[in-house]
């Protein structure tokens, strides 16, 4: 093989290695959960939730279910991290536990929480005066 055909090949086998990253790299941003924002409410609601799972426990479950309808609903909860989550449920409540675990521990790694987080505003208590 001369060698002009050595860098021939040597040059599309280097191209073809750049596109198959450039197309993981795609793939892996396009695959990855979406995120659930910055509130501390839907993190700590999603954080009961992996462990109503875990746990098996439907009745836990169904009322993470419900707050997290009422995030979805306040604006709170991103919409698509919502029907994810919800997906989540729906494969527990099938009868796959392990599955939806799995699922939802990915789901709260891939999560970045940039950006101001959201607390819960709770009130001060007032102190009464002795009189």
């Amino acid at each position: 093989m001369s060698s002009e055909n050595q860098r021939n090949h040597a040059k599309y086998a280097l191209i073809g290695i750049v596109a198959l990253v450039a197309i993981l790299i795609i793939y892996h941003y396009w695959s990855r959960p979406p995120q659930m924002g910055t509130s501390e409410e839907v993190f700590n609601t999603v954080d009961a939730l992996y462990t109503a799972v875990r746990n098996q426990d439907d009745k836990r479950m169904s009322e993470c279910e419900a707050r997290l309808k009422g995030y979805r609903e306040a604006g709170k909860l991103p919409e698509n991290a919502a029907n994810a989550l919800d997906a989540i449920v729906r494969k527990a409540r099938s009868g796959a536990w392990e599955t939806a675990v799995v699922r939802l521990y990915e789901f709260m790694l891939a999560q970045r929480r940039e950006g101001v987080i959201e607390h819960e505003h709770k009130p001060k208590p007032t102190k009464k005066r002795l009189s």
